[in-house]
């Protein structure tokens, strides 16, 4: 009984194509009696409300096929969606019901890159499938720099990062995109995930096609989208006017990153990530490294141009803590200048600063590295014309980071 009313809960969909099947078998014995009234009986015709065919014998015997013809196929359809559904088992029925549920949620397109992009795609996977990350193509170093140098392929570890973000957690194939291999071996220093990116892009012989196949095997819930695919080099001009080139570089300087650009200037973006910001109900920048994960993707000619268009929300989360060689001191009003600066003044209409205190130990243990939390500023947050949201979503596991649940709780809101 039980497993029975299991299939009645909203969302799966059974009950519809049990009506058609239903309503498809009412309509064949109807237009079977129907014919039959056309050939033998003109009395049966009067009592099916249809006397007034009795003398078009051709018309209505066409009516009759036809209702045959149209009952059987809806009878056949939505009886075989209906068995279908029967050989599932009660444990797939509330896969089926969450995931209708998901399909149901708000299209939401997050922009950065790094873990902090991973860990807000961990929290807004709950509520929706309607997920879309575009994700910088800048990194230069580690295991991402190592494969673009020798094998001439955009940066896989922030794509690799978010797809298994958007997995599913009990995946095997999830927990192996994120092995590291040893230090003291041949493939120090890389890790499996992409290693399989790499040889994906070889055989499938394009990079972007690389990727669809990787959502495949991950199972992934969403899109993962690069912001670019050309062969980009960050820049920064540092405090006091000197400049450094590559993205690694950048927080390895001894002065603060004052502006950002990429090589070539005018990269071309990818047009789904476009269109995904087009029609995105809620658009998310952050959160991550400033300079190095979010401001990126705006330096897209394409991408700021519907970033400035699209109707959605658009909404910036701000990091918790500051990061030792990229925004050193920076308030939360700092924050959003350097957006500002890079193109998305009177974009962004939000911004989230987080509202839970970091306990005393955490902040004298940030301090020995040249970190504190981001102080938020609000009188001058509202000057530069956003809306100020503050919600608690900080939280301290070893470290200080966004807690992945709560900060999507809280996006999800707004744009509800």
């Amino acid at each position: 009984m039980r497993h029975s009313l299991e299939w009645l809960a909203p969302g799966l969909g059974l009950k519809r194509w049990a009506l058609l099947a239903f309503a498809g078998g009412v309509l064949l014995v109807y237009s079977v009696l129907f014919g039959i009234g056309v050939l033998w009986s003109p009395q049966l015709m009067g009592g099916l409300g249809m006397g007034w065919l009795e003398n078009r014998h051709w018309a209505a015997l066409l009516l009759s096929v036809d209702g045959v013809a149209v009952g059987l196929f809806c009878l056949v359809y939505g009886a075989r969606r209906v068995w279908l559904f029967q050989k599932t088992t009660p444990e797939s029925a509330g896969e089926i019901r969450a995931a209708s549920r998901l399909a149901r949620g708000p299209r939401v397109v997050a922009v950065g890159g790094g873990n902090g992009l991973a860990a807000l795609l961990r929290g807004l996977k709950a509520h929706t499938s309607n997920l879309t990350a575009v994700v910088t193509m800048a990194d230069d170093g580690g295991s991402s720099g190592l494969l673009r140098r020798d094998m001439g392929m955009p940066p896989p570890g922030d794509l690799r990062n978010c797809l298994v973000a958007l997995a599913d957690d009990e995946s095997m194939m999830s927990q192996l995109f994120k092995y590291r291999f040893p230090e003291d071996g041949g493939l120090q220093g890389h890790s499996f995930g992409n290693l399989f990116m790499a040889a994906l892009s070889e055989v499938t012989g394009d990079f972007e096609h690389a990727v669809r196949e990787a959502t495949h095997v991950l199972k992934v819930r969403g899109r993962v989208l690069p912001s670019t695919l050309d062969d980009v080099v960050l820049h920064a001009q540092l405090e006091g006017g000197s400049h450094v080139t590559g993205e690694s570089t950048i927080t390895a300087a001894e002065r603060l990153p004052r502006r950002v650009w990429l090589t070539p200037e005018a990269p071309r973006g990818v047009p789904q990530a476009i269109a995904a910001i087009a029609r995105a109900d809620l658009v998310v920048l952050g959160p991550g490294s400033l300079y190095t994960s979010v401001i990126p993707n705006a330096l897209v000619p394409q991408v700021r141009e519907a970033l400035s268009e699209t109707r959605a929300w658009v909404v910036y989360v701000c990091n918790v803590m500051t990061e030792p060689g990229e925004t050193d001191a920076y308030t939360a009003g700092d924050h959003l200048d350097a957006l500002h600066r890079h193109g998305l003044a009177g974009i962004i209409d939000a911004i989230l600063v987080n509202d839970a205190p970091v306990s005393e130990e955490m902040v004298a243990s940030y301090e020995r590295f040249g970190a504190r939390p981001v102080a938020v500023d609000e009188d001058r947050l509202k000057a530069l014309g956003v809306r100020v949201v503050r919600t608690p979503v900080a939280t301290e596991i070893g470290v200080v980071r966004h807690d992945s649940e709560r900060l999507s709780q809280a996006l999800i809101r707004l744009v509800r």
